[in-house]
């Protein structure tokens, strides 16, 4: 694999990662009570605690694509 491919690769994989996350970020605030409603049910949650997940979930995410897809292509663009 050639330097060129790893940068773009991680380009396009934190682009991506990075419209998911802004995907989902939209959704729930937009749906936050529809959607906690619905999985609150399903997973025998109080309301709170889905807002909390949901809050954990997108920060669990974020931290996610910083370490494994930005920092990879940011290192590779230094190089």
């Amino acid at each position: 694999m050639t330097h060129e491919f790893l940068t773009t690769f991680f380009g396009w994989m934190a682009a991506l990662n990075i419209a998911v996350l802004l995907f989902t970020t939209v959704m729930v605030l937009m749906l936050q009570d529809w959607i906690a409603g619905i999985h609150g049910k399903l997973f025998q949650m109080e309301h709170p605690d889905v807002k909390r997940a949901y809050f954990r979930y997108l920060a669990n995410y974020k931290i996610l694509t910083l370490i494994f897809c930005i920092v990879p292509w940011l290192a590779l663009k230094l190089m």
